[in-house]
């Protein structure tokens, strides 16, 4: 068993449920998150003073699941990110668990 971590802007949240159950990851959590990019221009311009600008509304997505059903996900998130006329690709990441009871 690991854990799967999955993040994506608030647009894609519908796909990233679709890629779930294609992959047959049925159990899993989710939470609104911010996401940011720290360019430079962005770092510049914020200051105490400023209105400064808000993180992209994003989902994460984390599953306690199976190395099988993680395969068949990341090479739909492999397929669905070539695809995408955006700059904010699905990203995931897995780590092993040790013990869980």
């Amino acid at each position: 068993m690991k854990l799967l971590i999955v993040t994506a802007v608030e647009e894609f949240q519908k796909d990233v449920l679709n890629l779930f159950k294609k992959a047959n990851i049925e159990n899993f959590s989710s939470s609104d998150i911010d996401g940011y990019k720290n360019g430079s221009s962005l770092l510049m311009a914020s200051n105490w003073f400023s209105a400064g600008k808000r993180g992209s509304e994003s989902s994460l997505f984390f599953s306690f699941t199976e190395d099988e059903h993680i395969d068949t996900l990341f090479n739909l998130i492999k397929e669905f990110n070539t695809n995408l006329e955006t700059n904010n690709p699905l990203k995931a990441v897995v780590v092993p668990i040790e013990k869980f009871i």
